[in-house]
This record gives structure tokens, sequence and C-alpha cells, in this order.
């Protein structure tokens, strides 16, 4: 016994096509629907924040001519804990600590501005010549900003209200001053101005020896 199997009639075909195309055209515009509508909400949503540089023009001051050799540069690094109590109350309540870690450097230079008249002299024969330079100073301290920061902080609940009241909550001002601080006694008490004073009598010799003279020598002020 057989069976037959009716087949569809011709016009079911388009039409399921004709389906599958305007589901197809809904998805689309579905997407360009949301799409827009993103778009839309970035250009005029009322609470985004854009950021606008009213900043003046950079204006030149003064320019000062430079006379000395930077002879040498020390990179230090201070763990600065900063820790103020309460005196009648608990930590908790009024109180704070903080761990701050502050690297910098300092640069120490030679200034050629301030060596005497008579400070070159030279032989007759131009083979000799003897130089009397000033010690070498240390510029004041530069933290690095991109490798300071703070590294653990503990707060009361006081400071914590303050802070969010606050217009400048976490001011870090006096841990970088401390550390700067530090960091410069540490510079004075290095070898660091000895260094430079090596490096630039190595220096001027060098560059007098290619001048043609056979004998340099580089004493500094304090010497006899």
């Amino acid at each position: 016994m057989t069976t037959s199997q009716t087949a569809p009639p011709p016009e079911a075909t388009p039409r399921r096509r004709r389906r599958w195309r305007y589901l197809a055209g809904f998805l689309v515009l579905a997407v360009l629907l949301v799409v827009g509508g993103r778009l839309a909400w970035s250009w005029w949503n009322p609470f985004g924040e854009q950021t606008i540089d009213r900043s003046q023009p950079v204006l030149l001051q003064s320019i000062k001519d430079l006379s000395r050799f930077e002879a040498a540069t020390g990179n230090f690094q201070v763990v600065v804990d900063l820790e103020k109590d309460a005196a009648f109350l608990p930590d908790a309540v009024k109180g704070s600590r903080t761990l701050f870690v502050g690297a910098g450097s300092v640069d120490a230079y030679v200034d050629f501005s301030g060596m005497a008249t008579n400070a070159v002299t030279v032989s007759e024969d131009r083979t000799q010549a003897t130089i009397r330079l000033p010690r070498a100073q240390l510029e004041k301290p530069n933290l690095d900003n991109n490798r300071s920061y703070v590294f653990a902080q503990q707060r009361g609940l006081f400071d914590r209200v303050q802070d969010f009241l606050s217009s400048s909550p976490g001011d870090q001002r006096e841990l970088y001053m401390l550390a700067e601080k530090k960091i410069g006694e540490a510079a004075v008490s290095s070898d660091l101005r000895a260094r430079a004073d090596a490096n630039t009598r190595t220096m001027l010799t060098g560059m007098l020896r290619s001048l043609g003279f056979t004998k340099v020598t580089v004493k500094f002020t304090d010497e006899p």
C-alpha cells in the first residue's frame, strides 16, 4: 500500500521567503535603532561630562644663562610613616596613619660663575694649566610624582567625615614636603657632592688635555 505526500501549494514558498525578509528587515531596523539611540544619548546626555581646557598660553617671564656643570645626580627613595593622634580620643574615632613612598632625585652641580678672575692660570709655554673651583652644591630635591604614592592609610571616623566634606580631600602636600626634607637630608649626608667634585675634576682635566695642555691641575677653593 503506498502513501502519497501532498506537496505544498506553490504560493507557500514565496510566502515563507517574504516572512524571512520581513524578519531580517525588522532585526536590521532594531539594530539601527539601538545604535542610533546610544549615539544620540551620548550626544545629548544631560548627565555627561565634557572637559574643556581654557588655560591661557604659556608666558615666558625670563631667561637666565646657566654657567654651571651638572656633575652628578643621586636617586633616593624614602618611606614616610606619618601618624596623627588625638589626645583623648581613640584612633578609631580621631586619628590617622599614612605610609607614603617618596621617590626623587637630587642634582649636584659646580657653579662656574662663582670663580674668581684669577681662577685659571696658564704657564708661559702653554703646557700647564691650573684651575681653582668652588665646591659642588646640591639642588633642591625633585620628587617624581609617577613613583611617589600612598602605600597604606588608616583614618578615624572623624577624619573620614572631614575628608568627605573638605574641598580638597586626601591632601598630600604635607607628605610630599616631608619626603623632600628627608631626601634632602639624605643627599647632604651622602657622598654626592664628593662625587660631583671628582666628576668635575675629571671633565676639566680631559678637556684641557685635549686642547694641548700636558699637565692640568684642578683644585678647589678650600684646598691649599
